[in-house]
């Protein structure tokens, strides 16, 4: 069998396998059809196995040829001798061409019990739970670490719900993470112990690990109650004695990225301890994070302090390695536009010559984007870098229901209109899409991880085209 006829023969024991499963009464004829499918996988390209068993036969026929030349040839003639009569009497009792592919074909189903077997042992120890064959383990390994190298900018839910759609993609994922909340259990932890606010950080590990249900769940575990403890989620506990036992947050970041077997790598934009600032409509200055969306003002201006903070070194080679660019989803003003302030970042996104695109958001949000456009999204990227640092949009098509529609109302909050004509000035392509889920009960609209990803692939091929 030729390798390029080897994707035929896979493709035809896949249909075989689904046709026999579609019959209870076959299901030991599905059975079998499994396992020669799960046999014919080990020959699959890019496995790096056939050339080691290649080898491994190579070896032998070379220890063989050692031990006859050592031995002055005596058990090669001997060997050859007793298969001459060996050979001879079975051709008597039945002839060669019955007796021929008869052993040809019990050779070739012992190597393959052999093997299936020895695989079987080394899956048991390394996949104890056993849901999932180890070569499908291994194809799912290459293919993911063949996949594009993709730089995802944002934090807060939006970019951890791009991560959890990405991850089955590639594994060649970098995501940088705003380090500017001031909120919640991250920002307690930086007022009273001085770290880096890991919170949106622990999101993107989680996003990434690698099925990892249990220790995923116990790095978003919050505590309910204990003096100090409530409101805090153990993931940020975690990160942050970490950092302290390591020596920052970037180290602690590599250390859990380990425990939790995260599929690429999560950075900070900068190791700075950056607060935002933002100048309102109404002549406002608001300091903070937090309270820069609790003003509930249109928002002028936004800067950073430290002006220009130093980005982390290993997110601008990411950004100068990467194959592909995305920005967003996530809070305009809060989430996205911060990594962006670190203008090291922001400068070597624009010097890039790859794919680079911008996932708008659904909704507006109260307090940054009240009556936003697309448009009116992208001018606020532009003017807080100064420079355009995408080439295309994605863009909800479909509206979310009536029902989703008027409870984001009573919150201030209505879906962002496209504005086609302001998009094309502004020199963008438009990606038309539905990457929306809505839940039918409270009527919360999100993007959807699968559809927003396979979505962005889709783009990032037909861009390299």
């Amino acid at each position: 069998m030729s390798i390029s006829s080897l994707p035929k023969a896979l493709r035809a024991l896949v249909k075989a396998k689904q046709t026999f499963a579609l019959h209870p009464d076959r299901s030991s004829r599905s059975y079998r059809v499994g396992r020669v499918y799960q046999w014919f996988k080990w020959l699959a390209p890019g496995l790096l196995v056939k050339r080691w068993l290649l080898l491994s036969a190579g070896g032998v026929i070379l220890t063989s040829l050692g031990l006859a030349i050592w031995t002055g040839m005596t058990p090669i003639f001997y060997t050859l001798q007793f298969l001459k009569h060996f050979l001879g009497w079975i051709t008597a009792v039945v002839p060669n061409y019955i007796s021929g592919p008869l052993m040809l074909i019990g050779g070739i189903l012992f190597i393959l019990w052999g093997q299936n077997r020895s695989l079987n042992s080394i899956t048991s120890v390394l996949m104890p739970e056993g849901d999932e064959e180890l070569v499908d383990r291994l194809l799912n390994h290459r293919r993911l670490h063949r996949g594009p190298k993709i730089v995802a900018i944002g934090g807060g839910t939006g970019l951890s719900t791009l991560l959890r759609g990405l991850k089955d993609y590639s594994a060649n994922i970098t995501a940088i993470v705003t380090v500017a909340d001031d909120g919640g259990s991250s920002g307690r932890l930086r007022r009273e112990i001085g770290v880096l606010p890991p919170g949106d950080i622990r999101n993107c590990l989680a996003a990434l690990a690698d099925e990892e249900k249990l220790l995923t769940e116990l790095f978003q575990y919050r505590f309910r109650a204990g003096d100090g403890l409530v409101g805090h989620s153990f993931g940020n506990l975690f990160l942050t004695a970490m950092s302290d036992i390591a020596g920052d947050l970037e180290q602690a970041i590599a250390a859990s990225s380990k425990v939790l077997a995260v599929r690429g790598q999560v950075l900070p934009a900068t190791l700075s301890d950056v607060h935002l600032w933002a100048e309102l409509a109404d002549g406002r200055r608001i300091d903070g994070e937090s309270s820069i969306t609790e003003a509930n003002g249109k928002i002028l201006k936004i800067g950073c302090t430290p002006a220009n903070p130093p980005a982390l070194p290993r997110a601008l080679q990411a950004i100068q390695e990467a194959d592909y660019i995305i920005i967003g989803p996530g809070s305009l003003y809060t989430s996205v536009i911060p990594n962006l302030l670190v203008s090291e970042i922001a400068e070597a996104i624009a010097s890039r010559q790859v794919p680079r695109i911008y996932v708008c958001n659904i909704m507006t949000q109260p307090g940054e984007t009240q009556g936003y456009t697309v448009a009116d999204h992208i001018r606020a990227i532009d003017n807080a870098c100064g420079q355009q640092l995408f080439d295309a949009v994605v863009v909800q098509r479909k509206v979310p229901s009536a029902k989703a529609i008027i409870r984001y109302s009573l919150e201030g909050c209505n879906p962002v209109i496209l504005d086609r004509e302001e998009i094309t000035r502004l020199g963008r392509r438009i990606v038309f899409t539905n990457v929306m889920d809505e839940d039918e009960k409270t009527g919360l609209v999100r993007h959807n991880s699968q559809r927003l990803a396979r979505v962005l692939l889709r783009w990032y091929s037909k861009a390299q085209n």
